[in-house]
C-alpha cells in the first residue's frame, strides 16, 4: 500500500535518494533543501506504508517570468521519479495531480511547465495523455548528454487570459 501526502523536511533525502537511483539528472541535496524551504506546499511523496520508504516524488517550485518575459505566474516541474518496483501504479500521476492542484489552488498559477527527454515515451505518455500537457518547444542539446528535451506546458487558466 501506498500514500500519497506532502513531503516533509526529513524525506528530502530520501527523495533524493530516488532520483540517485532513477534518473541520470541528479542535483545536489542542498537544491533539494532550498525547495522544501521555498516552495514545501508543491512536494509531494509517495510513501510504501509497510516499509516507510519513500518510493517516489514531485519536486516542483512557482516561477514569476516565463521564456517571454511576461509576469505570468506559473509553476514548473524540477523533478518527477519513482522507483522501478513501484512503477505501472499510477504513483507518477497521483503526485503530479496533487502538486497541480496546489499550484492552481494556492498559487493561482496560469499554468506549469516541465522539461522532458525527446526519447523518454513513458513521461511523455503520462505527461500528455494522462494529465494534459502540450509541447510549448523542442530545446536542443538541453541535457548533459545533449538530447533534445520538450518544454512542455499544462494550462490552469485559459490561454486567452494570459493576454489580459
Amino acid at each position: 500500500m501506498v500514500s500519497i501526502r506532502r513531503a516533509e523536511m526529513q524525506d528530502l533525502q530520501h527523495m533524493q535518494h530516488c532520483n540517485l537511483w532513477c534518473l541520470p539528472e541528479n542535483y545536489t541535496y542542498k537544491y533539494y533543501l532550498y525547495h522544501g524551504m521555498v516552495w514545501q506546499s508543491l512536494l509531494y511523496v509517495a510513501e510504501d506504508i509497510n516499509s516507510g520508504r519513500i518510493v517516489g516524488y514531485v519536486l516542483a517550485k512557482q516561477d514569476e517570468e516565463d521564456e517571454e518575459g511576461t509576469k505570468l505566474e506559473h509553476g514548473h516541474i524540477t523533478s518527477l521519479s519513482v522507483l522501478r518496483t513501484h512503477r505501472k501504479l499510477g504513483l507518477a500521476n497521483k503526485v503530479m495531480q496533487s502538486t497541480h492542484r496546489d499550484m492552481d489552488k494556492i498559487f493561482e498559477s496560469h499554468y506549469v511547465s516541465l522539461h522532458v527527454r525527446v526519447s523518454n515515451r513513458a513521461a511523455l505518455g503520462l505527461y500528455r495523455d494522462k494529465l494534459g500537457y502540450e509541447t510549448f518547444d523542442t530545446e536542443e542539446k538541453y541535457y548533459a548528454d545533449d538530447e533534445n528535451a520538450y518544454n512542455m506546458r499544462k494550462w490552469f487558466r485559459k490561454k486567452l487570459e494570459k493576454q489580459q
